[in-house]
């Protein structure tokens, strides 16, 4: 973990060295950038584990830039949002931004919510055959955390994967969105139930026409498929 990448894109130095001081201290590679088009090559050519992204950047914003990149990569994504401006939240988590941090935020919780984010995205064991899901439409490969729906690859963000596969483990059974915050995001999720729905969507927009996740109103979401 010691050895992961994060590129922190923002254009406030004081804000860039504070950040990079806390994520070299835990052994991080870190790279900066302060704005939208300088953060787009550096994403493309470090190629980072993790993407902090904030919103309000000179040139080209945090939203179109993710935007562009979300055209090329699933990369982790944890955007900086101003804290009363609900619409850029939504909208980043609506173009696939997996998690965001109120401004002003604590350095302390952006690097748990990093190393939170790393841990989910480095404990699949590729030789585990226990780590497939299969069912008759999906098939999941935790290990190599891919999805397959009706013999048809799906490519997934990595909170797309993690909520699929909470569902999946638990199917028949209705998990609530606090539920979800907690299997997913972690215990220390300051986020709202919002952010669940969301990333819903996004799933059953790729599922197509395999009506596998049924919302259960007031509750929370159910798998449903039988297994294999």
């Amino acid at each position: 973990m010691s050895e992961a990448k994060v590129l922190v894109v923002d254009d406030e130095p004081p804000v860039l060295e504070l950040v990079t001081a806390y994520l070299e201290r835990e052994g991080y590679q870190v790279y900066t950038a302060r704005d939208g088009l300088a953060g787009l090559k550096a994403a493309r050519s470090f190629k980072p584990d993790i993407l902090v992204l904030d919103v309000l950047l000179p040139g080209m914003d945090g939203i179109e830039l993710l935007s562009r990149l979300r055209r090329e990569s699933n990369v982790y994504v944890i955007m900086l949002t101003a804290k009363s401006d609900e619409t850029d939240k939504i909208v980043g988590l609506s173009i696939g931004a997996d998690d965001y941090v109120t401004k002003p935020f604590s350095p302390r919780e952006l690097v748990a919510r990093i190393k939170a984010a790393l841990r989910r995205l480095r404990s699949g064991d590729n030789s585990a055959e226990s780590a497939i899901l299969a069912f008759r439409h999906l098939r999941i490969d935790s290990g190599r955390r891919r999805a397959w729906v009706d013999d048809k690859p799906i490519e997934l963000t990595a909170i797309e994967f993690d909520l699929l596969k909470a569902l999946a483990e638990h199917h028949g059974l209705v998990l609530g969105r606090e539920q979800l915050l907690e299997k997913v995001w972690g215990y220390d999720f300051y986020g709202e139930e919002r952010v669940v729905d969301v990333h819903i969507g996004h799933i059953r927009q790729k599922l197509g026409d395999a009506r596998l996740i049924e919302t259960m109103r007031g509750v929370g979401y159910r798998f449903e498929d039988e297994p294999l």
